[in-house]
């Protein structure tokens, strides 16, 4: 009986066991069914999309770069195909010894391993980096050969951006480089991302720049199928990249490059505007640089030569360079006066020679002039007329006044980097200043302003502007560099929309009255031997403004000084004189006077635009070194001269 109950009881706990192990089964089983549940139903698309990608891989298809032309159609700016070696540093081990390894097969230089330095510090280590550019056929063929021996080492074939002209407008054609940290930052978190996938390059400055999203084009892409090894098997899809756009210039790269030619090694700017329309139709910085050496990423003795020169070839004068405007601003003063009724034209003032204000004497190199109405007064370039015109006025009215004109302001141009000088007021005295004694406004600091001297600095953009509206009776047109983009598929061009002209109101007879002594200027003034013999009238103004303060009652003496704190020459005009269709302001620095360094480029500019006349050679020496008046030689036709890349 006892051992019926033993048996009984062991029973009874096996099938306790049994169940406990049959819910732990079937409890593994329904873990199993629900994770398959999971996996095959609410994870489907997104492990479907895994899964697929194992055995697929995308790979960006990068736009052509578009082209940037001048107004006639000459191509600044292309691209052409060539191989790089390319190294990624985590996959390739010591990027040193790796380097020496390839040396023995592909010449690389001191210049290729130390930009190829600056570009590891400035990239991460996954990314691959042209250790060499432009590689021959041959090089190509020795390193496949031995291509084994170097892991994460390849050849690609790359587009390259390619300026045929060189230094040639570089301002403003700007350049492209690899995209750095801060850049790739911006980008990431842009809606441009997707879109610069693949991409190595942007453009840094310039038109390059500016018109990045134009030029650039879109992305496209290839989706191929890939072996469990990752090599392609075929290709599944694509979807074609978009070329950018061909971006078409106001600027005429012929007169561009004739008006550096005639600078010479001289430092200076240029800006000539259609006053019609706004177009920029020369816009020139020199020195130059030559934006061919950015492609690859420059290296650094290039780098250090550009960036340490004391004449500053990176800086864009007419864009960023700051200066007095000199006699140059007359012309706006007298217009001042007669727009806010302060003067009227004829009445007379007498020129001594110097003004006395407060006990200061302020001279004037004219020396004696004798009684001068305004006409006179703008002919002679009276600087008393002048002291006295801005006396009455005070520095309010005239800040008030030249505002509009653009003196001291953004002109909006389509290219970034624009600075905005400075325009003085009372205002702006006192937010410029920390110490009360500082921000207050002295009233002869009112006198110096009157001949464009003082706090009074601005660029050459900005006087070319200024010169402009006054050439189109007042009518303000944004000045602008780019024309058109065009479709490089279709071959549609559009043109690129401006703001609306603008009235400033000013009476026709105030500007008959500037506008004649300016052509009094051209015909038997300070800039007489420049024009002479000219087919057209123009109307101008000469310049010279201090480039160091001179010391009261000090005379000036350039031999005394060092070159560069000599006098700058200037020089404001437009041609013709009835019906404008050229507007300029040049500057030459430390050159001295603005009839015998800077009309001369005028005047050429004039006869190029307006002639269809090219400077001969010995009259393009002579104007590069300030040694010229009216054209010498016989000069050419526009068309004769043909434009060779360097």
């Amino acid at each position: 009986m006892t051992e019926l109950r033993n048996v009984e009881a062991e029973l009874a706990r096996f099938r306790r066991r049994l169940l406990v192990i049959a819910l732990v089964v079937l409890g593994a089983f329904g873990l199993i069914a629900g994770r398959l549940v999971y996996l095959q139903v609410v994870r489907y698309d997104e492990l479907a999309a895994q899964a697929e990608s194992n055995r697929t891989a995308v790979v960006p298809i990068v736009p052509n770069r578009g082209l940037i032309l001048d107004r006639n159609g000459l191509v600044l700016a292309t691209n052409y195909s060539a191989y790089t070696l390319e190294i990624t540093p985590s996959r390739s081990g010591p990027v040193d010894e790796v380097i020496d390894e390839l040396s023995a097969l592909v010449e690389i230089t001191p210049r290729d391993r130390r930009r190829f330095k600056k570009l590891m510090e400035e990239s991460r280590s996954f990314e691959s980096l042209p250790v060499r550019t432009r590689l021959t056929d041959e090089e190509v063929a020795r390193f496949a050969v031995q291509r084994y021996r170097f892991p994460g080492v390849e050849i690609k074939a790359r587009l390259f951006r390619s300026y045929p002209f060189g230094e040639v407008a570089s301002h403003v054609i700007g350049y492209i480089g690899r995209i750095n940290q801060r850049e790739k930052e911006r980008i990431e978190d842009s809606d441009d991302a997707p879109n610069y996938r693949g991409t190595d390059v942007i453009g840094k400055l310039g038109v390059e720049q500016s018109f990045e999203r134009e030029l650039h084009g879109g992305t496209g892409v290839e989706q191929m199928e890939t072996s469990a090894g990752g090599r392609a098997v075929r290709t599944l899809a694509t979807h074609p990249a978009t070329p950018g756009k061909t971006v078409v210039l106001s600027i005429d790269v012929k007169l561009q490059k004739m008006v550096e030619d005639l600078f010479g090694d001289r430092r200076g700017a240029l800006v000539a505007i259609d006053p019609r329309s706004g177009e920029v139709l020369a816009f020139v910085s020199k020195p130059t640089f030559d934006p061919n050496l950015f492609v690859d990423g420059i290296d650094q003795e290039n780098w250090a030569a550009l960036n340490e020169s004391i004449d500053k070839p990176l800086l864009n004068r007419a864009l960023r360079g700051t200066y007095p405007p000199g006699s140059t601003y007359k012309p706006f003063m007298a217009l001042g006066a007669l727009q806010t009724g302060k003067r009227g034209p004829n009445v007379m003032v007498n020129d001594p020679g110097y003004y006395v204000f407060a006990g200061h004497r302020f001279g004037s190199p004219e020396g004696y002039l004798g009684n001068l109405d305004m006409q006179r007064a703008i002919q002679l370039s009276s600087n008393v007329y002048f002291y006295t015109l801005a006396n009455e006025m005070g520095v309010d009215l005239i800040h008030d006044f030249m505002k509009p004109l653009g003196f001291g302001q953004i002109t909006g141009i389509d290219i970034n980097g624009e600075v905005r000088g400075v325009l003085p007021s009372t205002e702006w005295k006192r937010n410029a200043y920390k110490r009360p004694e500082q921000r207050r406004w002295y009233a002869g600091e009112t006198i110096s302003l009157g001949i464009g001297q003082g706090y009074n600095s601005f660029t050459m953009l900005q006087l070319a502007q200024a010169a402009s509206i006054l050439a189109d009776g007042g009518i303000k047109h944004r000045p602008h560099l780019v024309l058109a983009t065009k479709d490089p598929l279709s071959g549609e061009q559009s043109l690129v929309p401006q703001p609306p002209a603008e009235d400033l109101g000013f009476k026709p007879a105030n500007v008959a009255v500037v506008r004649g002594g300016l052509v009094s200027v051209v015909t038997g003034g300070t800039a007489r031997g420049v024009f002479a013999g000219a087919p057209y009238l123009a109307a101008g103004k000469t310049g010279t403004a201090q480039a160091v303060t001179q010391a009261q009652n000090t005379k000036y003496n350039a031999r005394a000084l060092e070159e560069h704190q000599r006098d700058h020459a200037l020089f404001m005009a437009f041609a013709p004189a009835d019906a404008p269709r050229i507007a300029l302001a040049v500057i030459v620095e430390n050159a001295g006077w603005g009839a015998g360094a800077a009309a001369p480029i005028a005047r050429r500019v004039f006869d190029y635009w307006l002639a269809g006349q090219y400077p001969s050679e010995e009259d393009m020496a002579a104007v590069r070194i300030g040694k010229a008046s009216a054209p010498i030689g016989r000069p050419r036709r526009v068309e004769d001269v043909e434009l060779v890349a360097p």
